[in-house]
């Protein structure tokens, strides 16, 4: 039998297996064992952290293909952060779990679209996630029931993707692992007939189908012997759902390149096309720049002050949306700064649309929404993330006004270009067939 208990590490709870005692540090430590005997071993070089990410491989095959699960009495109350447990309807016909990763806000960006295309074919949805991304779902969707999953709590430290995934790695193989046991409890206990996951590798089950939204189906990491073994984890891991979605366009006319098309890695595997939550319509110019800004801490924050540094000596009208959704706060950080935390999709599309240039993260969602509104932006990659890096290459040292100086000389893609309701197709049939 597992039970759970509230652990501040991983923000939720955290299954204990049996053989396993709770102790007093921040990890799981054996029965008759001294409680630091257990305790990671501190990463002194990226050569370390290299070792390390090959040696968790034999724990995330088992993460992915050990998922049985035994449910406590008492799972509903503890499991559930609901006000209401009766506001679920036991007669609804069918209910969808969403679940977006809170990496950043691309993953839930372009999640809304498909939310509330569900709602239109009348289905009942269940958001899951945790931290900033939640808090976002809650904005958008403040009559829909939530339910808080565990969070990898993904930082940024270096500009090197092995050393930054390597020492977080045991908490992201914990975190994916109790994500199943919150997953397949609250399938049991909510009678979620399907999952659609963002991302969350965690989030399936065997008594829903289980669709995996992702544009990543050939990762890109440095060193082969690193991207060989990565790729045959996320191969095994993409097993476990019944079919995966790749929100790009099918053919040579694609966003994502080779993240997403190249070898088979699922039996069933389609093309949703573009998702984005934008749409493109006239409005006039209101601000010179948007800046808009999201991605894992503590670049984030980083690159907030290297961009608000420079606009307030500039004499162009800026706007910047920090993506800081906890709370909504709106001040002018000079005559020509306005400055707001958060805004939800049609405020920001709104903005979006009354600025001439656009400067944000080269994330994947970022790309969608611009080739929806058709506009040109200024891409800033997440340093050492090859995937953004691989997106927009080139790069040279950010200097906001050559950008903005620079940035009307590119062609852009013009607005309607990509279709982006091809997804409506998918989602329909899918949940005719649960």
């Amino acid at each position: 039998m597992c039970g759970y208990t509230w652990r501040h590490d991983i923000h939720q709870w955290l299954p204990i297996f049996p053989g396993y005692q709770k102790c007093g540090q921040s990890h799981l430590g054996l029965n008759n064992r001294h409680p630091s005997s257990t305790t990671m071993p501190i990463i002194r070089s990226k050569n370390a952290a290299r070792h390390q990410l090959i040696f968790f491989i034999d724990k995330i095959l088992f993460t992915f293909t050990k998922a049985n699960v035994t449910q406590t009495p008492d799972f509903v109350a503890k499991l559930l952060p609901f006000e209401n447990l009766l506001a679920f309807n036991s007669f609804v016909l069918k209910r969808i779990l969403v679940a977006p990763l809170n990496w950043g806000l691309g993953h839930v960006t372009r999640c809304i679209p498909m939310i509330q295309e569900l709602e239109q074919l009348g289905v009942e949805v269940v958001l899951g996630s945790d931290g900033v991304a939640l808090h976002l779902l809650k904005a958008e969707f403040p009559h829909m029931q939530v339910l808080e999953l565990p969070s990898y709590r993904i930082r940024y430290q270096s500009n090197n993707m092995v050393w930054n995934i390597g020492r977080q790695l045991p908490r992201i193989v914990w975190a994916v692992r109790s994500e199943q046991w919150v997953t397949e409890r609250a399938v049991r206990a909510l009678g979620i007939n399907g999952i659609l996951s963002d991302n969350r590798y965690g989030c399936f089950s065997r008594r829903a189908n289980s669709v995996m939204l992702t544009h990543q189906l050939h990762l890109r990491v440095p060193g082969p012997a690193l991207e060989w073994s990565a790729n045959r984890v996320l191969r095994l891991a993409l097993s476990k759902f019944d079919a995966v979605w790749v929100p790009d366009a099918a053919g040579e006319d694609c966003l994502s390149g080779e993240l997403s098309h190249g070898p088979a890695v699922h039996p069933k595997t389609h093309f949703a096309g573009v998702l984005s939550r934008m749409r493109a319509y006239d409005r006039e110019y209101e601000y010179d720049v948007a800046v808009v800004l999201s991605g894992p801490e503590p670049q984030r924050s980083i690159l907030e002050q290297r961009l608000m540094d420079q606009a307030i000596s500039l004499p162009q009208k800026f706007i910047f949306v920090q993506g800081r959704t906890q709370a909504k706060k709106h001040y002018y950080a000079a005559d020509n700064v306005e400055v707001v935390s958060y805004l939800t999709s049609r405020d920001l599309n709104d903005v979006l649309l009354a600025s001439k240039t656009l400067v944000c993260r080269s994330g994947y969602s970022s790309i969608m929404d611009l080739v929806a509104l058709g506009k040109k932006a200024i891409l800033i990659p997440t340093p050492g993330q090859t995937e953004q890096e691989y997106l927009i290459q080139n790069l040279d040292a950010i200097d906001l006004l050559a950008g903005i100086m620079n940035v009307g000389r590119t062609s852009g893609i013009p607005a309607g270009e990509y279709r982006t309701d091809d997804f409506k197709g998918l989602l329909r049939k899918w949940v005719e067939g649960l």
